[in-house]
């Protein structure tokens, strides 16, 4: 893994927890919490998904940009970034509701 994917999918995490965010209005963090939510659950997501299918086998995102941007680091970023954004509002609504 180099720097590159991982900023990448820390870029695109964010767009995903913000994404979930709008689209998700009663589970938004706000955009400075779903940013924060997006980066940190893009890193993790990429990084999953690169465990599980190695890095070898994610295709790239075109053939003239065959460098180390690839569909998985676009995909598990985006997807991460939203689950973990939606992840922390459901607990945070669970903690709201005991207290």
């Amino acid at each position: 893994m180099d720097l590159t994917s991982l900023l990448t999918q820390a870029v695109i995490g964010a767009i995903g927890g913000n994404g979930a965010g709008a689209v998700l209005k009663d589970q938004s963090l706000g955009t400075v919490g779903n940013t924060i939510a997006g980066v940190l659950g893009g890193g993790i997501g990429g990084q999953i998904l690169n465990a599980v299918l190695g890095s070898g086998a994610m295709a790239t995102a075109g053939a003239a940009a065959a460098g180390p941007i690839s569909v998985g680091n676009i995909a598990g970023g985006g997807i991460g970034g939203a689950v973990l954004m939606i992840i922390v509002s459901v607990i945070r609504g669970m903690m709201n509701k005991s207290a």
